[in-house]
């Protein structure tokens, strides 16, 4: 693309016009360090769940454990469901490498709205802050689920109206995130760079992008009527009061099945970026994997009415929803068979970051097959709230979305840092990981299967070994996690001297040194080819 290459100054891109120090990092206005902001935040709560995870196996590794009572259970879940969910995967790759990578992937020195961005940054700590207060007030730890479903959510004790003003809150945020990404894209691309010389990350999270801005306002005001129906009384979703449950899961999940997509659409489009430099070809079916990109976002807002089966909808109602969530499978199929084919006859590199994506195309596959089984009516009414829709929950999510973050942490990690981690020790962890993680959630599948259902703080014997088996596999996998994130931490200060293209990727962003300079560019690249064009591009060493 652009042959100049930028030179940072010192880890994390070296010191700008900002003040010196932690006053610097906080007022900063810079696309990369917002990023690393992001990054620091997000990893911090994706810790705190991962023990609430934890404390949540030891509890079900054996029947009648007794470690915590039904009420604090709830809690943990619902915890542990907040945090994953509105602090971490929702939020992580628009808000991480959205502000990290998106404008040196375009050929930009900044987002459109720099200011605005920084000012995302505070709505979303603001909202973690109120979630946390919540733990602590009135009545202790919100136990609803992180649905809020109503009517529970409007009767029990704790503070739901100030954890779903949190939510609103984060959702604010999370519009404000699209606005500036759709802005950036339309606005601030490099000289020559057609949408169709987009790398397809850039692809993913632009359609991500449109979700967030008209999806999440729909979430934003329901959580705003819970707060009005719990403070005041008004009988929204309440049917003691002429409310309306139903129309809660309306709401609710015609945000909150869009946000299925928030958090697995910029993966993917992080994923079609690096199959194409670790196999050493062009991507197969550019302009296919982009408009399924934009098809997932359309046609997935439309099926929310899927998790509403058993609620007492109509048939019809059903059968519509059930065709529009098998069709909703066809774009995500091409995205596959595109990554595959992009293989075929490649010259494959096996490093780190294609090993994480390698399992994110294996976890996807299972997590979207299942999917299908919880899309067909039948199959549902039986499956419904069971252990089956947790198992296909988290291979979608954290099998593809949390190994999707994994994949771009070491892919972009020489470019934010100007280190590189001990490759040896990342593929180790990766293997623990993934070896973790399915001998953890694979039981899940087949309790669900068998008729466990979700959310219960213990179970009847018959499910013993299976839940013994997922506990194991927890620990194994919290193992790798612990071994992967030690050494990329490890490497931030005691790593090798990265190179300015340690992978040999085509894109604009390994034009720059490493670390990224704190302007990328002096002046904006002009983009004469496409963004997987690898003549005369070689691997530094």
């Amino acid at each position: 693309m652009s042959e100049s290459v930028r030179h940072g100054d010192g880890p994390y891109f070296g010191p700008g016009p900002e003040r010196p120090g932690i006053l610097g990092w906080l007022s900063t206005t810079n696309h990369k360090r917002i990023g690393v902001l992001y990054l620091c935040a997000i990893g911090t709560f994706f810790s705190v769940a991962v023990v609430l995870g934890v404390l949540m196996r030891i509890q079900l590794q054996a029947p009648g454990m007794g470690l915590f009572t039904a009420r604090q259970f709830n809690s943990l879940f619902t915890l542990h469901g907040i945090i994953q969910i509105f602090l971490v995967v929702i939020p992580a790759i628009p808000t991480i490498f959205g502000n990290f990578a998106l404008p040196m992937l375009i050929g930009a020195n900044d987002m459109a709205f720099p200011r605005l961005n920084l000012f995302s940054f505070y709505l979303f700590m603001a909202g973690a802050i109120l979630a946390a207060i919540a733990v602590f007030s009135n009545g202790g730890a919100p136990d609803t689920g992180w649905t809020f479903y109503v009517p529970f959510s409007l009767k029990t004790s704790v503070d739901v109206p100030l954890a779903t003003f949190a939510v609103f809150v984060l959702g604010m945020s999370s519009i404000l995130t699209g606005i500036n990404i759709v802005t950036t894209v339309h606005q601030l691309r490099a000289p020559g760079m057609t949408f169709f010389k987009l790398p397809l990350s850039v692809w993913g999270l632009y359609s991500t992008a449109w979700v967030q801005i008209l999806a999440t306002p729909i979430v934003g005001i329901t959580m705003l009527l819970i707060v009005v129906e719990r403070l005041f009384g008004i009988g929204v979703f309440d049917p003691t009061k002429g409310g309306d449950p139903l129309l809660y899961q309306h709401l609710f999940w015609i945000y909150s099945h869009p946000a299925v997509y928030i958090m697995i659409l910029p993966a993917m489009g992080i994923i079609s970026d690096l199959f194409p430099v670790f196999s050493r070809k062009n991507i197969f079916g550019y302009k296919m994997i982009a408009f399924s990109s934009l098809a997932i976002a359309s046609v997935g807002s439309l099926v929310w009415g899927h998790h509403m089966y058993v609620s007492g909808q109509s048939d019809t109602a059903g059968i519509i929803f059930s065709l529009l969530t098998f069709l909703v499978a066809v774009p995500s199929a091409i995205k596959v068979f595109n990554w595959l084919a992009t293989m075929y006859k490649g010259s494959i590199r096996i490093e780190a970051p294609f090993l994480f994506a390698l399992t994110f195309v294996f976890l996807f596959v299972v997590g979207g097959l299942t999917g299908l089984f919880l899309g067909a009516l039948a199959a549902d009414v039986q499956l419904h709230d069971t252990y089956f829709v947790v198992g296909h929950f988290h291979y979608i999510i954290f099998g593809g979305t949390g190994f999707g973050v994994f994949a771009a942490l070491h892919y972009w990690f020489p470019k934010m840092t100007g280190r590189m981690y001990a490759k040896r020790r990342a593929v180790v962890g990766w293997l623990i990981t993934f070896v973790g993680f399915n001998v953890f959630y694979f039981p899940y599948l087949i309790m669900g299967w068998i008729g466990m259902p979700r959310r219960y703080y213990s179970y009847p014997v018959k499910f013993a070994d299976l839940q013994l088996l997922s506990s194991i596999g927890a620990y194994v996998m919290v193992a790798g996690l612990v071994l992967v994130i030690g050494n990329l931490l490890y490497g931030i200060k005691h790593g090798a001297k990265a190179p300015a293209n340690p992978w040999g990727g085509a894109t604009l962003e390994w034009t720059l040194s490493s670390p990224a300079p704190y302007d990328s560019w002096e002046a904006a690249p002009t983009v004469t080819k496409g963004p997987y064009d690898y003549s005369g591009i070689k691997e530094e060493e």
